[in-house]
C-alpha cells in the first residue's frame, strides 16, 4: 500500500474550505516534487474561487485522467444515485425537494400565526429555502469522504505512481476543484483549454464502494482508439479482482459528475445492486461514507496503466 493512502485518510480527508484545500495542495506538491513531475495550479473565478491542479501537459496529452478533490457538506440524507434507473433517481430528488419546501412552508405558517403578516411569512419562506440550499453546498464539512471523492483522488495518485515516466508526455491528470458546487472547476478547465474535444477524458468519482464498476461512455469516447484496449483489459482483469464491469452509454445512463461536460469522456463509478432499484450508490454526503475497497482502486489503476502503456 502506498504511504499516501494512509496519509490522506489521516490528515487530508476533509477538503472543503479554502484552507483545507491549501493544505492538501501543499501535500500534493510535495508528492509531485519527490517524483520529479511537472505540475501547475490553475486559478479560476471570483465569486467561487477554484484551483485545479494540473499534472502533465494538457496540450500534448491525448488522454486526461480526472477526479474532483473538493469534498461536500454533511447532509442528513445521502445523495442517492441510480444511473440506470432515472425514475428512482428523479423520485428521490423530488422527495428531497419536497422536504425542503415543507420545512420552509411550516416555518412560514408559524410566522403567519405569530405575526399575522403575509409579507413576513413570505420572507421567512424564501429565507428557509435559501438556507437549505446554502447549507447543502456551504454547510458543515462532511468528515467522512472515503468514496466521495477520496477514492477518485487516490486512483489518480495510484496511476501517477504506477505509470512509467516515458508515458507521462502523452498523459495528463487533473484534480478538479468545486465539483460539489456545480462542476465549477471542470467548467473553468473546459473554458481555458480549447482542444479538449479531441482528447479522451476519463473521470473517477466515487469508485470505492461497490463491486460493480460502471464506465459511462459518451459516443465519441467509444470511437477513440484506446477504447478497444480499455475493453480488452477490463475483461482480462475483472476476474482477478472479482469485479463486475458495466460499459454503458450516456444515452441511457446518467451519472452526474465532471465528465458530463466533455464530448469525448468516460465517467467511472462503483455501484451496488438490488432488485427493482438496480445499480445504486448511497452513503455519500453523510457520515456513513467510510467504505474504501482498495481492490477497486487497484483494479481500475492497473487497467488504466495498461491502456496507456499498450497504446502504440
Amino acid at each position: 500500500m502506498y504511504d499516501f493512502i494512509n496519509e490522506i485518510f489521516d490528515k487530508y480527508q476533509v477538503r472543503k474550505s479554502y484552507n483545507d484545500k491549501s493544505k492538501f495542495i501543499e501535500y500534493l506538491e510535495s508528492i509531485f516534487n519527490k517524483l520529479g513531475i511537472k505540475f501547475n495550479i490553475d486559478n479560476h473565478g471570483r465569486m467561487i474561487k477554484s484551483r485545479n491542479i494540473i499534472v502533465g501537459d494538457i496540450d500534448e496529452a491525448d488522454t486526461i485522467f480526472t477526479a474532483h478533490y473538493d469534498t461536500c457538506a454533511k447532509l442528513p440524507f445521502p445523495n442517492f444515485i441510480t444511473p440506470k434507473n432515472i425514475f428512482i433517481y428523479l423520485l428521490y430528488s423530488l422527495f428531497l425537494a419536497f422536504l425542503m419546501i415543507m420545512s420552509a412552508f411550516i416555518c412560514a405558517f408559524i410566522a403567519e400565526l405569530l405575526f399575522h403578516k403575509s409579507l413576513i411569512s413570505r420572507l421567512i419562506y424564501m429565507f428557509i429555502l435559501f438556507m437549505d440550499i446554502y447549507l447543502m453546498i456551504f454547510g458543515k464539512p462532511n468528515r467522512h469522504t472515503a468514496n466521495d471523492n477520496t477514492s477518485g483522488v487516490i486512483t489518480l495518485l495510484t496511476i501517477i505512481h504506477g505509470l512509467d515516466r516515458e508515458y507521462m508526455n502523452k498523459t495528463a491528470f487533473v484534480f478538479f476543484d468545486n465539483e460539489e458546487a456545480g462542476l465549477v472547476g471542470s467548467s473553468a478547465f473546459k473554458k481555458k483549454y480549447k482542444n479538449l474535444n479531441y482528447k479522451l477524458i476519463i473521470n473517477f468519482d466515487c469508485v470505492s464502494d461497490g463491486d460493480n464498476i460502471m464506465f459511462v461512455c459518451s459516443k465519441k469516447a467509444k470511437f477513440d482508439k484506446k477504447f478497444e484496449i480499455l475493453e480488452e483489459n477490463l475483461n482480462k482483469e475483472k476476474e482477478n479482482y472479482k469485479k463486475n464491469v458495466l460499459i454503458e452509454n450516456t444515452k441511457n445512463t446518467f451519472y452526474p459528475s465532471d465528465q458530463m461536460i466533455f464530448k469525448k469522456s468516460i465517467g467511472v463509478a462503483a455501484l451496488k445492486k438490488k432488485p427493482i432499484i438496480g445499480y445504486y450508490m448511497n452513503k455519500i454526503h453523510t457520515n456513513k461514507d467510510v467504505v474504501f475497497d482498495k481492490r477497486n482502486i487497484d483494479f481500475i489503476s492497473k487497467v488504466m496503466i495498461n491502456v496507456i502503456e499498450n497504446d502504440k
